[in-house]
């Protein structure tokens, strides 16, 4: 198998190598989770102080779905954030998920990827110098590049995660 990052059809040639950055980690993502039980999906490590794969994958839908609105120029309607949301709970750590199948996470994630698709098509290589917010408090500033760019690292960074507990899942089933 050869591994290449290609332009999406209907992008512009960067735009559409970058979205192909996060589409690919999507992919991965979907394929190192791949035959998951519910019970290891909400497995949150053999302390039981970790994030599950759950809310890792919640996490990460939430986040990109956060960067589609903004690379759109536009608010995240109250309906989309009740639905993927919140961010963090009361003590400013991913929310609690359980019981939520590995694919309805994942159905909701290909939901967001589906809209950047969608958002992508609309951007132009020129458009990625274009400067967005972001964090907590829109206190940061990034161009559109970057966050594409941060959208498939992002990804990547929780994967590593997930890799985690799938091993130690391993280690410490019954």
């Amino acid at each position: 198998m050869v591994y290449d990052l290609q332009g999406e059809a209907g992008m512009t040639p960067v735009v559409g190598l970058l979205y192909s950055a996060v589409v690919q980690n999507y992919q991965r993502l979907r394929l190192i989770s791949e035959g998951m039980s519910q019970e290891e999906v909400d497995f949150k490590g053999p302390n039981h102080n970790h994030n599950s794969t759950a809310q890792l994958i919640r996490h990460v839908t939430y986040v990109d779905l956060n960067w589609v609105y903004r690379l759109k120029g536009q608010p995240l309607p109250t309906s989309l954030q009740e639905e993927y949301g919140p961010m963090t709970d009361v003590n400013n750590r991913l929310p609690m998920v359980k019981g939520e199948s590995l694919s309805a996470l994942v159905s909701k994630y290909e939901r967001v990827i589906r809209m950047l698709k969608d958002t992508c098509r609309e951007l132009t290589d020129e458009d990625l110098v274009q400067m967005v917010t972001f964090g907590h408090a829109n206190e940061k500033q990034a161009t559109i590049r970057w966050g594409l760019w941060h959208m498939a690292d992002h990804s990547r960074y929780h994967q590593a995660h997930i890799n985690q507990l799938r091993k130690w899942y391993k280690e410490n089933r019954p």
